[in-house]
């Protein structure tokens, strides 16, 4: 096990243990060395002060009340942070999230028990011949049992830190462990406090649940715990809103096939994932019947994009990927045909974007399948498909890629910059983009002279 733990990180732990301080590393490395997982963050916790660590590591920082101290490392041309913490107990946690007091506590066994869950309170002391496991929660047996189960009483955990309701979650769905079910009912109970938690917190856990290979199942269990109802209570709007209609593939509710979109959905990028779990969450607002009495959404693309918008600035997404997910939304019901120009599929790929044109069509994978079709891709899919790689190469044709530009046609019509130029550009571009051949300079000069007389007429 001990080759596992990079050498920088041992020299950090080894000067620590050589001023005769006791260090352990605890948390999600010493779970993830037992899983044979790789390790991201190493964390280690002493008996020695955060001033008794800055007099050992005269570069690190400490500027928190919850004697953690950092200590940067240079790896290769990364920067990495090492975490040592102090062993502490915690008073009340008057807002559900922060204790109102730390203390430094005396033993390890103190501050394991003040940790969310049983597989997260495992210390492990790294020594010369052999590892010592502190475990007094028995981590180690619901590690091999594959359960989630808070720390000492349940009832206590959540309450005092609400963000442990969906974190629980969280590392069972990338672990694909089970939730033990005393913390599963509490979890339940609970659910209301994570009102609690800030929303960039609960982006960032909703993005990891989103990230791992479960996807779908921790949205089920957003949904089965309470959850989902505080953090997209939109989607829930869809449980029970019927699809059905002669002729067409769509069993499922709209909830249903939300989240099965999410589920099939090709793409291993947790944004595109987020698009494909809210891509039709327009629809119950959208809901109308045509003259024969069968469900339509008209215009829910729109209506669901807007939706979306509120969605991800109400959870802190970035201005990027707000763009990205509301895009994807927007354009998702685009249609193919055979007889499709390459001019029409350079409009496509401008309308959604050179850099998300391979994501929405992993974003129609997922619609299809979760709508119950059984081909990922229609023969008529795949055509498209080939002729938006054709058109990527190099690149899609823009009106930076024109022969001439504002300049040549103001120098042409002896004319200052004005609102005519931008007309005379916009409409060479829409006549070279239907004809490419078209792009040459002595043509296009000899349409701005004609433009300009059109224009002015």
């Amino acid at each position: 096990m001990q080759k596992q733990i990079p050498e920088r990180i041992l020299e950090v732990y080894k000067k620590i243990e050589k001023e005769g301080y006791e260090i352990y590393f605890v948390g999600g490395c010493v779970r993830n060395l037992l899983l044979k997982k790789p390790v991201k963050d190493w964390d280690i916790t002493t008996n020695a002060t955060p001033e008794d660590i800055l007099k050992i590591f005269p570069n690190g920082f400490y500027d928190n009340k919850f004697g953690t101290v950092g200590i940067p490392l240079q790896r290769k041309e990364e920067k990495e942070v090492v975490e040592i913490t102090t062993y502490r107990t915690e008073g009340e946690y008057k807002d559900k999230r922060h204790p109102e007091t730390v203390s430094w506590g005396k033993t390890v066994e103190e501050d394991l028990s003040r940790r969310d869950f049983t597989i997260n309170a495992i210390a492990l002391r790294a020594a010369p011949e052999e590892f010592n496991l502190i475990d007094p929660f028995e981590g180690q047996k619901d590690i091999h049992n594959k359960i989630i189960k808070a720390v000492g009483d349940a009832n206590k955990r959540f309450k005092e830190d609400a963000l442990r309701l969906i974190r629980a979650i969280r590392i069972a769905t990338e672990l694909n462990f089970k939730i033990e079910e005393n913390t599963w009912s509490k979890i339940k109970e609970d659910a209301a406090l994570i009102k609690n938690v800030s929303s960039e917190r609960i982006h960032d856990e909703l993005l990891k649940i989103l990230k791992s290979e479960n996807p779908y199942d921790g949205i089920m269990l957003l949904k089965d715990s309470g959850l989902l109802k505080y953090i997209i209570p939109e989607l829930l709007e869809g449980i029970g809103v019927s699809q059905a209609r002669p002729g067409r593939h769509h069993k499922e509710d709209v909830f249903t096939h939300n989240v099965l979109s999410l589920k099939f959905c090709p793409s291993k990028d947790p944004i595109v994932r987020f698009a494909a779990l809210v891509h039709d969450i327009g629809k119950p607002k959208s809901k109308a019947q045509d003259q024969e009495g069968l469900v339509i959404f008209h215009n829910h693309e729109v209506i669901g994009a807007k939706i979306a918008g509120k969605i991800c600035e109400r959870l802190k997404f970035s201005r990027k990927d707000t763009e990205k997910i509301v895009n994807l939304i927007r354009w998702h019901m685009f249609s193919v045909n055979e007889n499709q120009t390459d001019a029409a599929v350079r409009r496509f790929i401008r309308r959604v974007g050179v850099d998300n044109v391979r994501d929405i069509m992993d974003l129609r994978v997922g619609d299809r399948l979760g709508g119950g079709t059984q081909t990922a891709e229609s023969w008529r899919l795949k055509l498209f498909k080939e002729k938006i790689e054709e058109q990527l190469k190099p690149a899609p044709f823009s009106i930076n890629d024109m022969a001439i530009d504002g300049n040549d046609i103001m120098k042409e019509l002896n004319i200052k910059p004005g609102p005519i130029v931008g007309k005379i550009l916009d409409k060479l571009f829409e006549e070279v983009d239907e004809d490419l051949s078209k792009n040459n300079k002595e043509y296009l000069l000899k349409r701005v002279k004609e433009l300009k007389v059109e224009f002015t007429a």
